[in-house]
């Protein structure tokens, strides 16, 4: 897309048509979309199936939430979660995983925090009187 873009204005079209005019969607889809598709053997694939698929590795891949509505060109992070809302569903297990990684490289990396870490409370375990 750099490539694309190199010399544009930021209101220049950045894909066009052939003849360089607007780049219309039903065009697009039926002159150069359609005929890939076929010849991949996925007459069934649409630009939205990509579209989703592009949202599914962002999400996978840990992109931020707010770097994903940006690339979809959604108007809010909330919108995206809406839309795409079930591709966070295993996100939790993978989390903890994250963050257990995270605490054990930091301790590894780190050991005198460890010691900042321990519960200093004192020991209040009764002791013996004497009589």
């Amino acid at each position: 897309m750099a490539q694309r873009s190199a010399g544009k204005r930021a209101d220049d079209l950045v894909l066009t048509s052939p003849e360089g005019g607007v780049l219309r969607s039903g065009t697009f889809r039926r002159r150069v979309f359609a005929p890939a598709a076929t010849a991949a053997g996925r007459e069934d694939l649409s630009p939205h199936d990509l579209r989703h698929t592009a949202a599914s590795l962002l999400v996978a891949s840990g992109a931020n939430v707010k770097a994903v509505p940006r690339m979809l060109g959604h108007a809010s992070a909330a919108m995206t979660l809406d839309v795409y809302s079930g591709l966070f569903d295993d996100d939790l297990g993978a989390l903890a995983e994250r963050m257990d990684a995270a605490h054990a490289a930091h301790i590894s990396a780190h050991p005198v925090g460890v010691l900042w870490a321990r519960d200093k409370s004192p020991d209040l375990t009764p002791t013996p009187t004497r009589r």
